[in-house]
């Protein structure tokens, strides 16, 4: 007699995309991760594409052509002007979800995966040491509210765009049992937390951002350091351009919509390489 148990929702998550050494890395890698890893979702967090500041509707074009089915983002959503715009006619490129009333786009929607499971994406922000924008905890109640796991939806995957891990852990724990998994993003460097929460929420503080590991937290050495030894205003920001790593978590999601495997993902550039054993190497 067969097995009629449905194989578990294979779902990826790419940290923070870091400039042109970042988009590169992407745009090479995730077709093949796609295929050999049988991916049934892919989540990018692309807020800091263009240039290290926000997105640009060809960066966020490109990312879905190459194997992402949504992009969320965070503080720097707004950066590129362009962004006001076609955020509203891109249903697949989320902004928190807690911006106030009025705010150009999205902050959840739905999609269907691969396999024609249901996927609710939600990207929320941080309220720590971050603007402050509404209450990112009363907004990811009315979400889950209005699509209950297992009800409305088979996975629910929130990208938590925060500063503190306090913060985000505090959302993890909120949502347990309620959420497929919790990525906590926004710090660029990767936690080795990867867990299964009590209630079968899977969790990471920080997915790692996918950009040149040789740098301050994805930008050019020299104006960082000319400003924290200076303390005066100098040139912009810009994103080192050497080999980038590619960081984010792999999760493997059961028939409950809750996880049962979950693993750091880091490949190329200069960070000790990580994968899923459950997958297989890349």
């Amino acid at each position: 007699m067969n097995d009629s148990t449905p194989a578990p929702l294979r779902l990826l998550f790419i940290g923070d995309v870091i400039g042109r050494a970042g988009r590169a890395a992407l745009l090479a890698r995730l077709p093949r991760l796609r295929q050999l890893w049988k991916l049934d979702f892919v989540v990018v967090n692309g807020e800091n594409a263009a240039g290290g500041f926000g997105i640009t509707e060809t960066i966020c074009d490109e990312f879905l052509q190459a194997g992402a089915d949504c992009v969320t983002l965070g503080n720097h959503a707004f950066d590129q002007r362009e962004a006001l715009v076609f955020i509203e006619r891109q249903p697949r490129l989320l902004r928190p979800v807690n911006y106030p009333p009025g705010a150009p786009g999205r902050g959840a929607n739905i999609y269907t995966a691969a396999r024609g499971q249901q996927i609710l994406v939600v990207n929320v922000q941080g309220r720590v040491f971050m603007d402050a924008l509404d209450d990112p905890f009363a907004a990811i109640e009315r979400e889950l509210g209005a699509c209950p796991l297992g009800v409305a939806s088979d996975a629910t995957m929130i990208d938590m765009h925060a500063e503190t891990t306090s913060e985000k852990m505090a959302m993890a724990h909120f949502v347990d049992g309620r959420a497929s998994l919790v990525v906590g993003t926004h710090t660029h460097v990767p936690t080795a937390d990867s867990q299964i929460l009590t209630h079968g929420t899977g969790y990471i503080s920080d997915a790692g951002m996918t950009g040149d590991y040789d740098s301050v937290i994805g930008m050019d050495k020299e104006e960082p350091l000319r400003r924290f030894t200076r303390k005066t205003p100098g040139a912009r920001f810009e994103p080192a351009q050497g080999e980038a790593t590619l960081c984010g978590v792999a999760v493997e999601i059961g028939a409950d919509g809750l996880a049962t495997k979950i693993a750091p993902v880091r490949l190329g550039g200069r960070l000790s390489p990580a994968w899923p054993e459950f997958w297989g190497a890349p």
